[in-house]
């Protein structure tokens, strides 16, 4: 990690060189200056992209390439790896990319459209419970013509098709170093992307350097970066405020926010970046569950659920109440679950369980990650706890486990209701519905619906017009709120915060919010 010096010494030496004409600086103090370090509470459970759907898309963007991607302001995938790419067909079931030239992996080797393909193939060959696999279920081969071409066809039409493509999921990995039937566990990274990962070490940081053999979008404003990874917010935070990190992303507390937005004069040196969210929280119920597989006890899970007062009273403006899987400010959003539910109702619960002959108070056991989402979590799962326990109806236990152990509970299905957030693949109402639903989805919570998967989603992968795909995910919708298999809490808002000096942090997050680590420099170095 690069400790700086003082804010007074480092303005001194940046003036004494601009009148002088020349750095007073060594060249390996100056490099270390135009280093970045990220804060976060979010550690990549693998490095891996076969095993990740959206765990580990921060260090997978800035290590890996993909065919196409977002560059910063992008609303629609551009050529990353690729140089040019289209649908060869009217029927959007024939893609086609033609790769860049001279393209290598970071240890030099060739990253032709043999890789692509191997690595499609492997993603799809390991298959691995609630991995990217899930989002090539359109995919039925992938075609290789001569070093530079590559040609996905299709099972049925899916305009979706190049949002999935510049999924962090679909990174192109080395087919010498990551073998076709199982996952790369030596804990070291091949890839192509404008950084190249120098050291990695679990539950403390990551080093990302320059790869010099990168050829891509990519405008790299810094000369590296450390990752540093943070168990509880509060650490995070203190880490930021005694400037030993520059920047935080993904673990900052409602709280936390608030105090930044308040400008109070011990922050002075602080500044916060604000941009709509497209990441939601959710409750997901397992079927398999004696209590949580009655439709009645979700049911009035549903209408006890005060969105408004969780949002007021732990997230503090920071967030916002959702009534559906789609969120605001994306195409097909609706308020589904407020127009069936209304505001929270006790006595409409109870008449729903007496209907159903449902003994109360049921015992329910919720889940949630302990440092995956921020330390804020706890505190809503104790708001839910008890908004639930205050109507008589429910008795809640409350547990949680890290990350790790988490996923692999939720995976095996051991958990009768869990809480989840989203971070969308891409920014189309088609990512909020899809991973959700089939038997392979990224709950790893089988939810068959062939309405949706057999109706609703062709009709509206047939339409390369997505603002016009609105009636199908309305109807996608109707059918959550009835069956609330999941139940949508709220949505919440993207904050990057750092040191004053340091530059970029409203263009670092892309559609798919993702930190693109290249955009964040130190305005005194440049």
């Amino acid at each position: 990690m690069f400790n700086r010096t003082s804010r007074q010494a480092a303005a001194a030496l940046a003036s004494m060189s601009l009148l002088t004409g020349c750095g007073l600086l060594s060249d390996d103090e100056a490099e270390a200056a135009q280093k970045i370090t990220v804060g976060t509470t979010s550690e990549p459970p693998t490095l891996d992209p076969a095993a990740s759907w959206d765990n580990g898309w921060e260090m997978f963007r800035n290590v890996f390439q993909t065919l196409v991607a977002f560059p910063t302001g992008s609303s629609y995938p551009q050529p990353d790896a690729a140089r040019h790419c289209e649908f060869a067909d009217a029927s959007n079931q024939v893609f086609r990319c033609t790769l860049r030239e001279g393209l290598t992996f970071s240890d030099g080797d060739k990253l032709d459209a043999a890789a692509v393909k191997h690595s499609f193939d492997r993603i799809l060959k390991i298959n691995i419970q609630g991995g990217p696999a899930g989002l090539l279920e359109s995919l039925e081969r992938v075609e290789t013509r001569g070093d530079d071409t590559v040609v996905f066809r299709l099972k049925k039409p899916d305009a979706t098709f190049p949002f999935i493509l510049a999924t962090p999921a679909m990174s192109i990995v080395n087919p010498v170093e990551y073998p076709m039937g199982e996952l790369r566990r030596d804990g070291k990274v091949s890839g192509s992307g404008p950084y190249e990962l120098a050291s990695y070490r679990t539950g403390d940081r990551a080093e990302l350097t320059r790869n010099e053999r990168y050829t891509g979008f990519a405008d790299r404003r810094n000369s590296g970066v450390t990752i540093k990874y943070f168990k509880e917010s509060g650490t995070l935070f203190d880490a930021l405020k005694k400037q030993e990190i520059d920047a935080i992303y993904r673990g900052l507390t409602s709280e936390q926010v608030v105090e930044l937005e308040e400008k109070k004069p011990e922050n002075d040196a602080l500044q916060l970046v604000e941009t709509v969210g497209a990441d939601i929280r959710y409750l997901v119920f397992n079927p398999e569950d004696p209590a949580a597989g009655q439709l009645a006890v979700r049911q009035a899970v549903a209408q006890v659920v005060d969105r408004d007062a969780l949002v007021a009273k732990i997230y503090q403006g920071t967030a916002e109440p959702l009534y559906s899987m789609v969120p605001k400010g994306i195409t097909g959003h609706a308020t589904s679950f407020f127009d069936q539910y209304g505001d929270p109702d006790v006595d409409k619960a109870r008449a729903i369980l007496e209907e159903r002959g449902v003994e109360t108070p049921v015992p329910l056991t919720f889940w949630y990650t302990t440092d995956r989402y921020g330390s804020g979590t706890a505190a809503e799962f104790a708001e839910l706890k008890r908004q639930l326990e205050a109507s008589g109806l429910f008795e809640i236990t409350l547990r949680s486990r890290p990350w790790k152990e988490f996923q692999a509970g939720y995976q095996k299905g051991q958990y009768p209701v869990f809480g989840r957030g989203w971070f969308p693949d891409f920014p189309d109402p088609d990512n909020f519905i899809a991973p959700f639903v089939g038997k392979h989805n990224a709950l790893s919570t089988p939810y068959e619906s062939p309405e949706i998967t057999q109706t609703l989603l062709p009709q509206s992968r047939r339409m390369s017009d997505r603002a016009s795909v609105s009636k199908q995910f309305a109807r996608a919708q109707e059918i959550f709120v009835a069956d609330v298999r999941l139940l949508p809490l709220w949505q919440g808002k993207l904050y990057v915060a750092s040191t004053d000096d340091i530059a970029g942090g409203e263009r670092a997050l892309d559609p798919q919010t993702v930190m693109q680590m290249w955009e964040l420099y130190r305005k005194a170095s440049w």
